[in-house]
């Protein structure tokens, strides 16, 4: 399973780059607004330093919602650099853009996906990621790892190559749970990557094999 980091926040992306696990970064608009990033251009200079820390790919979104304006800011989004995957929205001009792009060799990332039926469509239509946001769906008491689950189950019966995008994850056991069923990616925050480091009999037995060893010396 790709681990991806949720953020724009360069120190966290840095951080989860150095630990040598991390494949990608997703970003939003709201994810650059915390972090003060706001504006057309002060956005795409934010996405190129992203580019320059991370090898892998990194998920861009568009902020048009009609057909013409997600076709043209994808095609100037995935000319900022190979690593670009042009993000769109999960509603109809977005499925016919992604066809688009399918067909002109852009990659794309299908967000804001909420059921089977959306993950379908994506595929269909050619997306190279889909992302159903499982922290969101939990919010409303409704199973995310469930959707997964389904989304899994559809895709492997007919061989659809677009990977599935566990986006929303809150914690580490979310990210356990993602990679039992079968997510070919999971976009988490840091604290998510880095919990899965942590367990007491590991600090137990470090601690032990220290005190151990100064006994000699």
């Amino acid at each position: 399973m790709k681990f991806f980091i949720d953020t724009a926040n360069l120190d966290q992306i840095k951080e989860a780059q150095d630990l040598g696990v991390l494949d990608g970064v997703t970003t939003n608009p709201s994810l650059m607004a915390k972090e003060g990033i706001t504006g057309k251009e002060n956005i795409i200079n934010h996405y190129k330093k992203i580019c320059e820390i991370v090898t892998g790919d990194i998920s861009a979104e568009v902020i048009s919602t009609d057909y013409d304006g997600i076709l043209k800011e994808g095609q100037e989004l995935a000319k900022l650099h190979d690593q670009i995957i042009v993000k769109v929205p999960m509603i109809k001009d977005g499925v016919k853009a992604i066809k688009y792009f399918s067909d002109n060799g852009i990659k794309t990332n299908c967000t804001l996906v909420f059921s089977a039926g959306q993950a379908l469509l994506a595929a269909k239509a050619g997306a190279t990621y889909v992302s159903p946001f499982i922290g969101r769906l939990d919010d409303i008491s409704t199973d995310g790892l469930n959707l997964i689950a389904e989304i899994r189950l559809i895709y492997d019966n007919y061989g659809f190559d677009t990977q599935i995008l566990a986006a929303s994850v809150r914690h580490t056991m979310h990210v356990i749970d993602c990679a039992k069923i079968g997510a070919d990616v999971m976009t988490g925050p840091l604290s998510s990557i880095e919990g899965l480091l942590r367990h007491p009999l590991t600090d137990i037995g470090l601690e032990k094999f220290l005190a151990d060893y100064k006994k000699g010396n």
